[in-house]
This record gives structure tokens, C-alpha cells and sequence, in this order.
């Protein structure tokens, strides 16, 4: 009898606590529901302007199409051809080659201006950061249309500086000094947008963290060089992968400056301008695609590796 008066006594309590987790689940839906709603925009997007078109050039790549074969089925084939072709290897070994200079370059201006930047307490320290990122404010496609301006050999700023001293100036558009020429654009662009990161990484170390290294005896040189460096060394991880990215897949600036390069800028500079060249210029879409793949592997491949190697510690230091 006690056992079963026991029994009757906790049902209630049960069925009393049903209603309570009916509410908490459709409170639970709700927002789930509310928050779908708000992300289903850019969802809508994302499908539609990035998913269905990669699909669709996959699937492109997959076929080959001639005047007397028509449209044939190659699987991988075009992909076989891609990695054998010179031409886009060539344009792989540029980018590759051009990111290992740019890169270290690009990240120690931006990181030795974050950390002028950061040392600053004065007015100017916001007029300076405000400066430093401008480039990056301008389009890219503008930003190029100036510097091929300012390289011009026969009316640029910089041939007119060297013919007052009756001496002609470098040709920055040249076949042997575009490298350099690029070198100098993409640096100009992209080096203030690395710098406000490693600024804001910089802003949320804990002063105490200086004042206890000054106490020590630690001079400015040493507390940047010992001690900011190694705390925004996730940072730097992130803009390099970026820079690799947006480097491997070089293509505003080359194509901007093209008209104005006197055939220093090819049909195969870099790996997306073939692409493109093969895409819209050749008529070859099946194996353009094929080519951006390609790319698309190489740069996963890349950027996996590095990241891989620098999993345990989150630096490279």
C-alpha cells in the first residue's frame, strides 16, 4: 500500500512538468526559427551567387567540346591536362614565387606600422592609422589605374623626376622590373588592412603585461620585439593565410595594368588569367574551368599545409 501510494503521488508532479517542457520546446523552436529567418538571406544568397555556380562550372570542367567531336564526356581528363599544361604551371610557379616575396614584405610593414602605431598617444596616432588604411579603402582596379599613371615611362611623375636630372628612370612596366612594379601596388593596397589587425590584436593585450616587463628593465624595443610580437602571433597567422589566398589567385592588378605593360603581362601571367584569357578570349570554357579547379586545389592544398604545421602552437614563431 505505501509503495503503491507512492506511486500515485509522483504522477502528478510528472504531468504537472509536461506543460513546462511543451513551452521550453516551442520557445526552443521559436527562436531557432527566428534565427534561420534572420541568416536566410545571406543563405539565399551564398547558393545562389557561389554554390550553384561552382557546381556549374564543375560540372563543365568534366566535358570537352570540339568543331567535329562536339560535346564529349572527359571526366578527369581536363584536369590531367591542366597539371601537365606549361602555361598554367607557369603561371602557378609566378604566384608562388611572387607570394614568397610579397608576403614577408607585406607583414613586416604592416607589422612594424601597427607597432609604431601602437606605442603612439598623441592626435596624430588616428590621422596615421586613418592614412595607412586609405589604400585599402580605394578600389583595387583604381589603385592600379594610378599606379600605371605613376610608371608611365613617357608621362608618369616618376620618368619625369629622373628627366630633370637627365637621366632616364626605371620602366616599373617593363618584362625584366614588373615583378617589382606589382610588388609594390599590392603591397600599397593590402598592407594597411593587415595593419588594423595586428592593431586591434595589439589593443586587447593587458597593459599590466608591459608595465610588469619595464619593472624588469625591458626598454620599448624589447617589450615590442619579446613581448607584442609573440602575444599577436594569431594575427599574424591570419593575414598570411589571407595574403596566400588572395595572392595564388592574383589577377586585378596584372589584368589592370596589361594596356599599358608593352607584353610584360602575358596570357598566362598568373593561373586566373589564363583562365580567364582561355574562358573569354580562346572560346575554351570546359578546360577554363578545369584550370580554376585547379587553382582552387593547389591553393586548399597550401593553405592546409601551413595550417597543419601550425596547429600546436597557433604561430609559425
Amino acid at each position: 500500500m505505501t509503495h503503491a501510494g507512492s506511486a500515485v503521488a509522483m504522477k502528478p508532479p510528472r504531468q504537472a512538468s509536461a506543460p513546462n517542457e511543451k513551452r521550453s520546446r516551442r520557445a526552443s523552436r521559436r527562436r531557432h526559427s527566428i534565427g534561420w529567418i534572420f541568416v536566410a538571406p545571406f543563405g539565399i544568397v551564398f547558393i545562389i551567387f557561389l554554390v550553384v555556380p561552382l557546381i556549374y562550372a564543375f560540372s563543365q570542367s568534366l566535358f570537352s567540346q570540339g568543331l567535329a567531336t562536339g560535346t564529349t564526356f572527359t571526366g578527369l581528363g581536363n584536369y590531367a591536362k591542366a597539371f601537365t599544361d606549361p602555361d598554367f604551371l607557369g603561371g602557378v610557379l609566378f604566384v608562388v614565387v611572387f607570394s614568397a616575396v610579397l608576403i614577408p614584405i607585406q607583414m613586416a610593414v604592416s607589422l612594424a606600422a601597427a607597432l609604431v602605431l601602437d606605442s603612439l598617444t598623441t592626435r596624430l596616432a588616428k590621422f596615421s592609422r586613418l592614412m595607412i588604411f586609405v589604400p585599402y579603402a580605394i578600389p583595387a582596379v583604381i589603385g592600379a589605374l594610378m599606379w600605371g599613371f605613376l610608371y608611365s615611362p613617357s608621362f608618369g611623375p616618376i620618368s619625369q623626376f629622373f628627366a630633370l636630372f637627365n637621366m632616364s628612370g626605371p620602366d616599373l612596366l617593363s618584362s625584366g622590373n614588373i615583378f617589382g612594379g606589382l610588388l609594390n601596388v599590392v603591397t600599397w593596397q593590402w598592407a594597411g588592412y593587415y595593419m588594423i589587425i595586428i592593431y586591434a590584436a595589439l589593443q586587447g593585450i593587458d597593459p599590466t603585461i608591459y608595465e610588469a616587463a619595464k619593472i624588469d628593465g625591458a626598454n620599448a624595443r624589447q617589450v615590442a620585439i619579446r613581448i607584442k610580437v609573440p602575444l599577436v602571433t594569431a594575427a599574424l597567422v591570419l593575414i598570411l593565410v589571407f595574403a596566400l589566398i588572395g595572392t595564388l589567385q592574383f589577377f586585378t592588378e596584372p589584368t589592370v595594368l596589361t594596356p599599358m605593360a608593352n607584353g610584360a603581362i602575358g596570357p598566362a601571367f598568373t593561373p586566373n588569367i589564363y583562365a580567364y584569357n582561355l574562358a573569354f578570349k580562346f572560346s575554351q570554357i570546359n578546360y577554363a574551368s578545369a584550370v580554376s579547379f585547379a587553382l582552387g586545389i593547389i591553393v586548399f592544398i597550401g593553405v592546409y599545409i601551413f595550417l597543419f604545421l601550425t596547429r600546436k602552437k597557433g604561430s609559425f614563431l
